[in-house]
Parts: structure tokens; sequence; C-alpha cells
């Protein structure tokens, strides 16, 4: 991401946060208007055109996306407004500021972080559900809803929006990638982060409490821990927050030393 692209969003962002009360259809909208763009490359050259005149692309906005919300159009006319480091950058922008707009109307007592993980998990232990959401053979109507009848009486408004966007424009995303990436920016939209933790056993309350504590200390703000339990890499643990990776297996340390010996 280049810095271009991380001010327009940083700003956009600012943007929303002045809202009053951000609506689940302000989401939604945001969600559908990246779509859009994605599909129409003249708009989305047009809008991403730096060397235009601020005024002429909140003009298109008005035109295209007139009907939305003033909420939704306040963030997309911040949005085209900002330079960016590409076109595509645009598209994904607008995703993000959409995924945080769901976020935001969701009630404090909803975690969709916690909805989006027990999805993954669910997807990631069934291979021939797996293949299903990840073919590019199967149409996107009916990965969607696929997904809606799992989630169907299990999962939030907010969740369910939240999925079928990013379905619907999977931009090259595997269903898993597309997962951990919105989990991202649903955390810090509510301002903490996510640690992914896989063990080979589950780890007791006082030894999850102790990790969250201490991977908090290290990056500087709140940290929630999601455990995946795989009994292959034999003991220890592999903790991942965001880009970051701390593999502490006996499976990731016996490969290491594989590794080393063949060299």
């Amino acid at each position: 991401m280049g810095s271009a692209t991380r001010e327009a969003i940083g700003a956009a962002t600012a943007v929303l946060a002045t809202q009053t009360k951000v609506e689940l259809a302000t989401g939604e909208q945001l969600l559908d208007a990246a779509l859009v763009i994605e599909r129409e490359a003249r708009l989305r050259a047009a809008l991403a055109d730096d060397s235009a005149e601020p005024a002429d692309r909140v003009s298109i906005v008005g035109a295209v996306f007139g009907k939305y919300s003033a909420a939704a159009r306040a963030v997309l006319e911040s949005l085209v407004t900002s330079r960016w480091s590409s076109s595509d950058d645009l598209v994904g922008g607008i995703e993000q500021l959409g995924i945080r707009a769901v976020a935001a109307s969701a009630p404090k007592t909803l975690s969709i972080s916690d909805e989006l993980f027990v999805l993954a998990t669910a997807v990631g232990s069934n291979p021939e559900l797996e293949l299903a959401l990840g073919s590019k053979l199967g149409s996107t109507d009916g990965k969607i809803s696929l997904v809606d009848s799992l989630l169907e009486g299990k999962a939030s408004k907010q969740t369910i929006a939240i999925v079928g966007a990013l379905l619907a424009q999977p931009r090259g995303r595997r269903f898993g990638e597309l997962v951990r990436y919105a989990t991202g920016i649903v955390a810090e939209q509510a301002g903490y982060s996510v640690a992914t933790v896989t063990v080979a056993t589950p780890l007791a309350a006082a030894q999850a409490t102790r990790l969250e504590k201490a991977l908090s200390n290290q990056y500087g703000g709140g940290v929630r821990i999601n455990q995946v339990v795989d009994p292959s890499i034999l003991g220890g643990m592999r903790v991942q927050v965001g880009d970051d990776v701390i593999d502490g297996t006996i499976a990731g340390r016996l490969a290491d030393l594989r590794l080393r010996l063949v060299g």
C-alpha cells in the first residue's frame, strides 16, 4: 500500500468517525459502490484521476450514487477527492471503508470478529465447503447463497453483509484470506487487534489471559486471541498478528533444523 493510499484511507476514516450515527445501510452502500466501480473501468479511471478537478469527481459521485445516504456520500467524496497509488487501491479503499461502516453500525455487545472466526474455522475444516467457496467455476450468487444458508440464524446482519460483499468481489483472494482481511479491519475499527494462536491443545483460561496481556503490551493496544487447535504442530504455539508471525512450534523448529542440516 503506497503512502498516498494510506493517507486517503486515513482521511476517509476520519470522515466516517464524524458521522453521528452510522447505519448498516451506509456500509452496505459503500460496499456496493466498490463493486460498481470495480466493474466499470471508465468510472474507476475517472474517479481515481487526480489530475481532474475534485469538484468534477464529486459531481460524478452525485450522479452515480446520489440515492445513497448522506454519510455514504460524504465518505465517497472524501475517497474520490484524495490521491491514490492506483485505481485498484481506490476500489480497495472504498471496500475497506464499507467494512468499517458496517462494523461501526454494530451494537457494542456484538463481536463481528468472533463470528468471522467461527465461519473461517468451519470452512477451513470442511474441504468440500472450502472448495465450493474458492472454486472459480462456481457462480457468485451460488457462493453467497451457500454462506447465507450457513450463517442464517447464527450470525449478525453485519457479518452476513461483509462476507457477501467480499464473495461478490474477491479480487483474486481465497476465502480464508478474505475473512482474515475483514477481521483485521473490523478489529481496528473497534480499537483492538486479533491474534490467531495455533496450539496443539487448547490453552487454559489463565494461559490465554497471560498471552493476551503480553501481546497487548508488545503491540501497544488491546489484543484478542482466536485459538486454532492443530495437533500436527506437536507442541509450542504459532502466533500471527496481522503480517507478524511468531512460530514457536515444535514442528516449526524441526523444519528449521532440517533446513539447516541440508544447507
